[in-house]
């Protein structure tokens, strides 16, 4: 049976329980994190040498990095709505993907670390601000494309790019920050919220 290792609170291994949900999927999720490490370190470090979560073991295939293995689920139990075959219609799925994994996530690293996770470090005013500037900014970006596609974010199928974004709608969402206001994302966020994946591993509370 698929493993899925990594504690639930994080966003990553919510993507790939969200996905796995999608799928219906039966698994068993083991929840590792960082405070598991101290005793568990050298067998985690054997399944990802980064030490990071979500790891996934199917058999005795492990895979690590949270949108590759959504891609892997789609793929291998034939969800070609999830992640399509056709060339060009899967390319615009792993370009969100990817947009979501560096440009987005650089955005809002340190105003989230500095107002939500608490940054044992003492926060740069400026850096926060300037982070959450950056965050609003890239917000307006997917906000102009869903309101161009009218429903999900590559058209009117929703895809394993709406995982990946759907958990980045409601962490922005849920920090405690200024924002505008983007009518198009909030009809974006009702309507991932119609999906009981979403509630149980996206719009649980946490962030």
């Amino acid at each position: 049976m698929l493993r899925v290792l990594g504690r639930g609170s994080s966003i990553n291994v919510r993507k790939v329980l969200w996905t796995c949900a999608e799928i219906e999927l039966d698994y068993v999720h083991e929840p590792w994190g960082s405070e598991a490490l101290p005793t568990s370190l050298p067998r985690f470090k054997a399944l990802n040498p980064n030490a990071l979560v979500p790891v996934i073991e199917d058999g005795g295939f492990v895979l690590r990095e949270s949108n590759t293995i959504c891609r892997y689920l789609a793929l291998k139990h034939g969800r070609f709505d999830l992640l399509p075959v056709e060339p060009q219609s899967r390319a615009l799925v792993e370009q969100w993907m990817d947009w979501q994994a560096t440009e987005l996530n650089n955005a809002w690293r340190y105003a989230f670390t500095a107002l939500v996770r608490g940054s044992p470090d003492d926060p740069d005013p400026r850096a926060v601000d300037a982070s959450i500037q950056s965050w609003n900014l890239h917000m307006r970006i997917l906000d102009a494309q869903l309101a161009s596609t009218g429903a999900f974010v590559t058209g009117s199928t929703f895809t394993v790019a709406d995982v990946v974004l759907g958990l980045s709608v409601h962490r922005w969402l849920m920090t405690p920050m200024a924002r505008p206001q983007l009518s198009s994302l909030g009809a974006y966020y009702d309507r991932l919220s119609a999906r009981s994946g979403f509630m149980a591993h996206g719009r649980n509370g946490t962030p």
